[in-house]
């Protein structure tokens, strides 16, 4: 493996990205990593804690790749908190329940990954999202990082 380093302006590049793009559909996850993380706040959202978790994802169909997502810890977000820990089995429908990060490693449950469109608020540009777990009635966020976007998720219990 070659080692990291800066590009000069000149420099010639050649290896490509690992990211591929799954097909639209239902995939089975297991969580392969976690990680707690800031989110420093934006227009939608305010400062709060985030767990950065790692999936590994696979329909069946020989569709599999890893997504990396966040979730907000934070009364706007409650909704996609309950669905990750009821898929995971952590937690019934309609129940109150503490959120237990020390076991979410391991845990396995079921996502809709999809590829949205959205619009760009800074260039008016229509773009397509790579990979995003998304709610049926999502609404596009319309932030451009980098062209890579993940929405909300759905989960859904096993």
């Amino acid at each position: 493996m070659a080692k990291e380093r800066e590009f000069g302006w000149d420099d010639e590049i050649e290896n490509d990205s690992e990211f591929q793009i799954l097909p639209d559909g239902d995939y089975n996850f297991t969580v392969t990593g976690f990680e707690r993380g800031r989110h420093q706040g934006s227009a939608k959202l305010p400062p709060c804690n985030k767990a950065i978790i790692t999936l590994n994802v696979a329909d069946g169909k020989g569709n599999q790749g890893t997504i990396k997502h966040n979730l907000f810890l934070h009364t706007k977000t409650e909704g996609m908190l309950c669905a990750f820990f009821t898929a995971i089995g952590q937690r019934k429908h309609g129940e109150k329940c503490r959120m237990n990060w020390s076991a979410v490693v391991g845990a396995t449950g079921r996502c809709k990954i999809g590829i949205h469109e959205y619009t760009s608020t800074k260039t008016g540009e229509v773009l397509k999202s790579k990979n995003s777990m998304s709610r049926q009635e999502h609404k596009p966020n319309q932030r451009n990082h980098l062209r890579r976007h993940l929405l909300r998720e759905v989960f859904k219990a096993v």
